[in-house]
């Protein structure tokens, strides 16, 4: 409960709740089996490692990798972001270079290109937006030339929720080599994510927005890329061989997995997708698409309500405005009522400028929420609007 109210949690696109077989695998690690992994030759050594490993194996499936060793453990998301712009930054950027955006992206593929542009003397360009909330595709083809090294665009936006036609946008990326990352961070909950299918290059996604924990993620990477780049961080597990002279770098995916990893972390990601698996991407994704339908024709009858993002193809949120109310005023009053969304510019000011928006309240569903909670979220804003407006 929350304010002696039954609580309705619609902020999923921040973090989502977790189911109790994630919670067990975590406390189950630490009660049964907690030890270091790799290179301990004791049981719990090798019994962790083969858990973790098998983690491994179970992520590749998930997102249909061609190879185990492309799959890499991270932090997040972010992390996984920061490793390719990096890496990849230092390998292939240098001045007169072009890397592509979009003016929708989450500041966790924006920032890191904007930074590796500034400091490899590179351009950054930023593909705009129509009303909708689709990409302006005519421009993004116009800016694509033998200068761009890399597009980096968001699989689905976490503030419009709109699904990028990613596939296509891969496809004639190839046809110029120029590689593609996708910020999966949005998409991994929401949809089927076949890597091998879209033909990305790089696969970046968080455990803690698709019912795993927080602190632990995924890097998808195509092996001649990872082979290629190098590492993103020293020491631990990432060495092979180190003389005073000189370092030589463990084989993939260790190479990109420097230090003690979060193998609690991982036993955790494991059970959620095991969780996701009993229940079907399918039927999550059917019954999500569901829910947007239903509160959008709701929120849409209530006047002066504007909601942002309309593309056709979206994911499960909707981000609003009422009148000239500001969203963090009419977040704190939706909270009494019992009703978590996030307010504010989620992490994505160049957008919110776009918009010529401060922010947005933004209502995110997952597959456990239901009709009645929407209806519970058109209440409180009529109620928003009776004391604010």
């Amino acid at each position: 409960e929350v304010y002696k109210r039954p609580l309705v949690y619609f902020d999923n696109a921040a973090t989502t709740q977790k189911p109790v077989q994630v919670i067990r695998a975590i406390s189950g690690y630490y009660e049964k089996d907690n030890c270091n992994i790799h290179r301990g030759v004791h049981y719990l050594s090798v019994k962790a490692t083969e858990a973790y490993e098998e983690a491994r194996r179970e992520v590749r499936q998930f997102i249909n990798a061609s190879n185990t060793h492309e799959v890499i453990f991270t932090k997040g998301a972010t992390e996984a972001i920061n490793l390719v712009a990096s890496s990849f930054g230092k390998k292939y950027i240098g001045p007169g270079d072009e890397v592509i955006i979009s003016i929708a992206e989450h500041h966790s593929n924006f920032v890191p290109w904007q930074q590796v542009c500034m400091e490899r003397g590179a351009t950054l360009k930023v593909v705009p937006i129509d009303d909708r909330g689709d990409l302006v595709l005519e421009e993004l083809w116009k800016m694509m030339s033998d200068r761009t090294k890399i597009i980096a665009i968001t699989h689905v936006s976490n503030v419009l929720g709109t699904v990028k036609p990613v596939k296509e946008i891969i496809r004639r990326a190839h046809e110029m080599n120029i590689p593609v990352l996708l910020d999966g961070a949005q998409g991994i909950a929401h949809t089927v994510v076949d890597v091998q299918n879209l033909g990305a290059d790089f696969y970046a996604f968080s455990g803690h927005k698709m019912y795993g924990p927080m602190g632990i993620g995924v890097l998808y990477g195509k092996e001649k890329f990872l082979e290629d780049l190098p590492p993103y961080q020293m020491g631990g597990e990432m060495i092979k061989d180190v003389w005073i002279e000189r370092t030589d770098f463990n084989e993939l995916p260790f190479k990109f997995e420097a230090g003690t990893p979060n193998v609690e972390g991982v036993m955790g990601l494991l059970a959620a997708i095991r969780y996701i698996r009993e229940i079907g991407m399918e039927n999550i994704a059917a019954y999500e698409e569901e829910l947007l339908h239903y509160a959008t024709e709701k929120l849409s009858a209530i006047k002066d309500l504007k909601i942002y993002g309309t593309a056709q193809h979206k994911a499960s949120l909707i981000s609003f405005n009422i009148g000239h109310i500001h969203p963090y005023d009419a977040g704190t009053i939706i909270d009494k009522m019992g009703i978590a969304v996030r307010t504010g510019h989620h992490c994505a000011m160049p957008l919110m400028d776009f918009l010529n928006v401060p922010g947005t309240v933004r209502a995110s569903f997952a597959f456990y929420n239901t009709k009645e909670e929407i209806d519970k979220l058109y209440e409180a804003i009529l109620k928003v609007k009776e004391m604010l407006s």
